[in-house]
């Protein structure tokens, strides 16, 4: 199933709620990423996003990323996407990656540019993230969606500027958005508001996390650069030495967020789950009966 076609279902009026995973990593104990992903299946969201590599991934990393969203697709009946990045990959790489996506029955993808790696040689086939959607629509009958930035993209020159940019993502054939992740909601409606203006019209889904570790979210900063409200930088700062009370307080804030958001109507929520069952469990009981 498309992605775009729940949320344009027939009397569609409930928020969409999906969560993202990612691959076990090299060092992981593959049994226990496996029974996590279990246990989050079983929470029975609309779908489940699976990413890539964080930093740059080389063409051969898309292995695990099918993997894992084949295994959600096909074993657990759940839809999936799967992310694909382009900065290291030639347009041949990208067709054969596709055609081993349309074999395991996956018919999305979150098209990105990803990040560019020093000790990862960089492609010159594809630019942007808009210039893979194009690719994929053109040459596949996989749904594309894409990555959109609340607070602007940290390379681009303005929000405006992103926003134009984000736009050539829309008339390349991308279906619809998730945002990167943010902790103050004036942020999102301020920028929900400017892409409609512009003619942005697809469903946008919120890019939720739950932050249960300081180092956690001084990670989150430097890679997206969201901002930090004051009553979100007292939390942190009253429970950063109690992890059981932070990861609780996290929770509690990422709850109110989602709340506010469903209220005012959002598309969808997309909650950053970190492949934790515990945080995804008790976020879909905070909300299961909103959605």
């Amino acid at each position: 199933m498309k992605i775009s076609t729940l949320y344009n279902k027939p009397n569609q009026s409930r928020t969409i709620f999906a969560i993202e995973a990612f691959p076990p990593k090299k060092d992981a104990p593959v049994e226990r990423i496996y029974a996590a992903l279990g246990e989050i299946a079983a929470l029975k969201p609309d779908y489940i996003s699976v990413t890539c590599g964080a930093g740059g991934s080389d063409a051969g990393g898309n292995a695990p990323t099918i993997a894992v969203s084949s295994l959600i697709k096909n074993t657990y009946g759940i839809e999936t996407m799967a992310h694909l990045t382009c900065v290291s990959s030639s347009k041949a790489q990208v067709l054969t990656t596709l055609e081993a996506l349309r074999e395991h029955n996956i018919e999305n993808v979150l098209a990105l540019r990803g990040d560019i790696n020093p000790d990862i040689v960089r492609k010159k086939d594809f630019q942007y993230a808009s210039n893979l959607t194009a690719f994929i629509n053109e040459f596949s009958d996989i749904e594309t969606a894409g990555a959109c930035y609340p607070e602007g993209h940290s390379e681009a020159q303005s929000i405006n500027a992103d926003l134009h940019n984000l736009k050539r993502k829309i008339d390349a054939g991308c279906k619809t958005l998730i945002t990167q992740v943010f902790f103050d909601n004036a942020l999102f409606y301020s920028f929900l508001d400017k892409a409609r203006l512009i003619g942005i019209d697809v469903p946008i889904a919120a890019g939720i996390i739950a932050v249960t570790s300081k180092s956690q979210i001084e990670r989150m900063v430097s890679m997206c650069g969201a901002s930090l409200p004051a009553k979100f930088v007292k939390m942190i700062a009253k429970y950063e030495s109690r992890p059981e009370a932070l990861r609780d307080a996290g929770i509690a804030y990422a709850t109110e967020q989602i709340v506010d958001l469903i209220s005012s109507g959002v598309d969808g929520i997309h909650f950053y789950a970190m492949n934790s069952p515990y945080v995804a469990r008790k976020i879909h009981e905070n909300i299961k009966a909103l959605l």
